[in-house]
């Protein structure tokens, strides 16, 4: 069964940090593009951060340089590394697979969404 697992989210003051990973299976992998999206209560579901199978790297302009993406093929792993947190960014945080040429932040998510992880940034 294809499945994306998302960890690292917690309850952090503002200004801190926090690093969130996801897993997933090769074939999730595989040559796709992989991205970070967030939920925020009474609103859509958005993409902030994608990056590539080669690691070329894109983000919502919001996170304004705060946010870092990464990926690991070898280890199907996917990592967001958020610093300077502020209650905004309080959501809950997905992963989820993307086509390779994927460009902006508006292409669709490719699997069935994982249970995210939640990020709580006190005020």
């Amino acid at each position: 069964q294809v499945q994306l697992v998302e960890s690292g989210g917690g309850l952090v003051q503002t200004g801190g940090s926090l690093r969130l990973s996801c897993t997933g299976s090769e074939r999730i992998f595989g040559l796709n593009a992989m991205a970070w999206h967030r939920e925020v209560p009474g609103k859509q579901r958005e993409m902030i951060a994608l990056i590539t199978y080669g690691g070329r790297d894109t983000y919502d302009d919001s996170l304004k340089g705060r946010f870092t993406v990464s990926r690991d093929n070898a280890k199907r792993t996917i990592w967001l590394q958020m610093n300077s947190l502020t209650p905004d960014d309080t959501a809950v945080y997905y992963c989820n697979s993307h086509v390779n040429w994927c460009s902006g932040l508006t292409c669709p998510a490719l699997l069935p969404w994982g249970q995210g992880t939640r990020v709580t940034v006190s005020s």
